[in-house]
């Protein structure tokens, strides 16, 4: 079920083919720099350290390109908003039952891990795959005029894909990063692609973010 479908030699080749294969179904919505915010999704050592249960093989290939953004969009004074993905047995609701578990805010496996840059960044705490959900997210992003909101991190099928469309009927512009977030697998990556260019959020490759901010 795991793969490492992701390198740090593969991904901008193997980015540039995804791409390539939902383009026909591309949204052409163009950024704009000063509506928009860079979400950073579970950037957590409980999905980056090897050792972990839900280590994600292709992780450490997206680390560099998500600092890239990070630190292009608080140098243009662009929000810059991660999250932690933290349960309690009373929030957990049915991630405990379907993941036989909870990412407890003590356990050191829920802290972002130390090759992030947070630099300028804000950091949320979320209960589910939802990152708008019971948060101040759409508060935060509301009081500063965003329209637009940039989506990377992990998982893509999970949390990225849920908060992309959480965010889209919410009435922000969506845009995915292809090269900025990870999963299992190609296959769930491939499909997130696929469903999301359909109707929810534009994909793009890191470059084709960072020269339209």
């Amino acid at each position: 079920m795991k793969e490492a479908y992701f390198t740090r030699e593969s991904i901008r080749g193997k980015s540039v083919e995804m791409l390539e294969s939902v383009r026909k179904m591309r949204h052409r919505q163009p950024l704009v720099g000063k509506q928009c915010a860079l979400l950073v999704l579970d950037v957590q050592n409980c999905f980056f350290v090897h050792a972990s249960h839900a280590f994600i093989p292709s992780s450490a290939a997206i680390v560099d390109g998500i600092n890239r953004l990070s630190k292009a969009f608080v140098a243009k004074g662009l929000p810059v908003i991660m999250t932690r993905h933290i349960n309690t047995p009373e929030d957990a609701g049915r991630m405990s039952t379907w993941w036989q578990g909870i990412i407890a805010e003590t356990d050191p496996s829920s802290r972002l891990i130390d090759e992030l840059d947070t630099g300028g960044a804000v950091v949320l705490k979320k209960s589910q795959y939802d990152a708008f959900y019971k948060t101040t997210l759409e508060d935060i992003l509301r009081a500063k005029k965003i329209r637009q909101i940039v989506i990377s991190g992990v998982m893509t099928h999970l949390c990225c894909e849920t908060t992309a469309r959480s965010g889209f009927v919410r009435g922000f512009d969506v845009f995915f990063a292809v090269d900025g977030t990870a999963t299992y697998n190609e296959a769930f990556h491939r499909a997130t692609l696929l469903n999301l260019s359909h109707g929810f959020a534009v994909p793009l490759l890191i470059e084709e973010i960072l020269s339209g901010i």
